[in-house]
């Protein structure tokens, strides 16, 4: 039972003050929801100033092109993605915490996708909330001009989509199917149209359906209904008794205050078109300003004055009381985290805050080093002792930012190897979390990679160094140390280079040490990473092993010999390891090699490379090599492994677990086996 105290008592009096206050103002502030009607039967001139149109998209025949509709208006080649929205952005959700806090709509609207080729589809549309008029670059392909391979999954996207998509990815159910998408292409629930009769993009050519998307601003749910449109000037659709997909969404959480609606869509290898022939949108939404109530106001302030007048009195006497417990708590968690910190076995040198303002000009935009998702770098010079610095500041001080700070410093403290980014001391001081390092004069591996205008490329025998430090470093972490250690995020931009280009691998925001007997590492937010550098399965599981950082290590290979990123598009291939591998089938591998370099390299030296890669880059994991034998192979003392000329499809669940670097899999649970093919 809680004690009766002074203190609990004037906390319990300020929250029933402030949950009567809380329903006046509901009573008094809320303002009305307002209404938009938009009924388009056809989109032509006089509507067409109505609405953005970006990227190849189009306004003709009558209907929203969103992808380029003939083939005399495209080249013979896919890869496009347009957004067609409404100008105007609406009010979604309100700043108070009132009653009805979140706008709700309904729309409906009559969608075309033909296909050139019937016996090729190529992705699909999607109706979009997004917080801008702009269509993503490179969002073409299976991004359905929503995101693209840097952007997607992030938070700050702030958009939601209802995707219909005729394209199978390795995270779809099929190619038939529509999904809700909350700031990713990865929808968080799907259905398949097949069993509804309902095909995207049906192989007989032309067939029209509606769909219907209701959003309930009170209940957080969001119903989607398709039905095929018996035929196209039919002006009363009847609309499904039941929803095809329903999920629980609060569009608080997700999109910006102010957002537009339209449609969004792309292709990929081959053409299609996507179009939007007939639409109509009613939204409830907030005004953009109050509405002139003051004299409304007025009456109830006056009514409620004079109760309420004790009550703000009571209410500031309660929260001052409560200001105080939670500085006094702040400051014993504060003074309590430090000191554990302090306790630490091998903690570094404890640097004071003020020392750190001024090392960075009180981290100045100018001392910028660069920006992630765990927080800001900025580099600074101590003045006593003459040297530069690198200071990585959390951004998020909360809980989860304590969490994240502790993970890396109580990993990397430990940490001893010529090839890991040293840790010079830390600072924690009124919850600012701050980790100072050794300074990297040539900056990351991707900035000497993919150097803009007559810069000159990064030389082979440079390339080679860089790559033996990586090995070296990530043999150490899973094998050397004495707890076994996944990075979780090893990409080209967290590939440090010194004064003479060594290899320092860093960023361990996302590393983890594993436990005892354990060989994967899960965390409830999912998968952690970059696009083009995550597993296959990882997707499936949510667990990082030292597998997967095997296969982030062969996307690094591919990325240093070939001079392009793992998620770009080239020759058809939607990522890199998929063109290397058609160029290794058709015994053309050297022609991967970075055109930069000319004859500057050594081919044989470039094949071994390059087939390491692709060895590193199995779908299965159970079939990569380990990273003592990619350490071996590199160094020249173990033979390469055999590398299949056509991509191995990946395969769910693995015939061989046990074999799997990773926990042992209940595969009962797993209700569908599938394998995605390779190209």
């Amino acid at each position: 039972m809680r004690k009766l105290t002074a203190a609990n008592l004037m906390m319990d009096i300020a929250m029933a003050a402030f949950l009567l206050l809380q329903s006046f103002a509901v009573i008094a502030e809320d303002p009305k929801l307002q209404t938009f009607t938009g009924e388009y039967g056809s989109f032509n001139e006089t509507n067409s100033n109505m609405f953005s149109v970006t990227s190849t998209a189009a306004i003709s025949n009558g209907g929203l092109q969103l992808t380029p509709d003939s083939f005399t208006s495209r080249a013979l080649t896919g890869y496009y993605s347009g957004r067609i929205l409404l100008k105007r952005p609406f009010r979604l959700w309100e700043e108070e915490n009132s009653v009805r806090n979140v706008a709700s709509f309904n729309t409906s609207f009559l969608i075309n996708v033909y296909k050139f080729h019937l016996n090729t589809t190529a992705e699909g549309l999607a109706f979009v909330i997004a917080p801008d008029l702009d269509v993503p670059t490179n969002s073409n392909g299976q991004f359905l001009g929503l995101t693209n391979s840097h952007s997607d999954g992030m938070e700050d996207n702030k958009l939601v989509a209802v995707e219909l998509d005729a394209s199978k990815q390795y995270f779809d159910p099929d190619d038939n199917h529509v999904g809700i998408d909350v700031h990713s292409i990865i929808s968080v629930k799907t259905a398949s149209l097949t069993p509804h009769n309902i095909s995207v993009a049906p192989a007989e050519g032309a067939r029209f359906y509606n769909v219907w998307i209701d959003y309930s601003g009170f209940t957080k749910v969001m119903d989607v209904y398709i039905a095929e449109q018996s035929g196209y000037w039919d002006p009363t659709p009847k609309k499904p008794g039941s929803p095809i997909l329903s999920a629980d969404l609060n569009l608080r959480d997700h999109v910006s205050q102010y957002s537009y609606f339209g449609f969004s869509a792309s292709t990929g290898n081959d053409m299609q078109l996507n179009s939007v022939v007939r639409w109509n949108l009613t939204i409830h939404h907030f005004p953009d300003t109050k509405t002139d109530r003051q004299s409304w106001k007025r009456r109830w302030k006056i009514a409620l004055g004079s109760a309420l007048g004790a009550m703000l009195l009571i209410l500031i006497c309660a929260s001052m009381a409560g200001y105080c417990l939670y500085k006094k708590r702040i400051a014993y968690l504060n003074h309590r985290l430090g000191a554990v910190l302090r306790c630490l076995p091998g903690m570094p040198k404890e640097f004071r805050f003020k020392d750190l303002k001024k090392a960075t000009n009180s981290f100045g935009n100018n001392n910028k080093l660069g920006q992630g998702g765990f927080g800001v770098v900025y580099k600074g010079v101590l003045a006593k002792e003459k040297i530069n610095i690198a200071v990585k500041w959390f951004s998020r001080e909360t809980t989860k930012s304590q969490h994240d700070f502790l993970a890396e410093l109580t990993i990397i403290n430990r940490l001893r190897h010529k090839h890991l980014i040293k840790l010079l001391g830390w600072c924690y001081k009124n919850g600012k979390l701050l980790l100072v390092y050794e300074y990297m004069p040539n900056g990351s591996l991707d900035q000497h990679l993919f150097v803009g205008g007559d810069a000159e490329p990064l030389k082979w025998n440079l390339r080679q160094q860089v790559l033996s430090g990586v090995v070296s470093a990530l043999h150490y972490l899973h094998n050397e140390y004495d707890k076994k250690v996944v990075h979780r995020d090893l990409k080209a931009s967290n590939i440090m280079l010194d004064s003479n280009f060594n290899a320092r691998l860093g960023d361990f925001g996302l590393a983890r040490a594993l436990d005892n007997e354990k060989t994967s590492y899960a965390e409830a937010e999912g998968v952690m990473g970059t696009m083009g550098y995550i597993a296959p399965e990882c997707f499936l599981t949510g667990k990082a092993t030292r597998q997967s950082d095997v296969y982030a290590f062969g996307a690094v290979l591919l990325e240093v010999v070939c001079g392009q990123r793992p998620g770009t598009k080239i020759a058809g291939f939607q990522f890199l390891v998929d063109w290397v591998w058609l160029l290794h089938r058709e015994g053309r591998l050297l022609e991967a090699v970075d055109q930069r370099l000319g004859n500057d390299y050594i081919a044989e030296e470039a094949e071994r490379l390059l087939l390491l890669g692709l060895a590193c880059s199995h779908p299965n994991a159970s079939e990569r090599p380990k990273t003592k034998d990619v350490f071996q192979i590199m160094s020249g003392t173990m033979p390469l492994p055999t590398v299949p000329p056509f991509k191995p499809a990946f395969v769910w669940p693995a015939t061989a677990c046990g074999a799997m670097d990773m926990e042992s899999i209940n595969t009962q649970s797993i209700t569908n086996s599938f394998i995605i093919s390779g190209r």
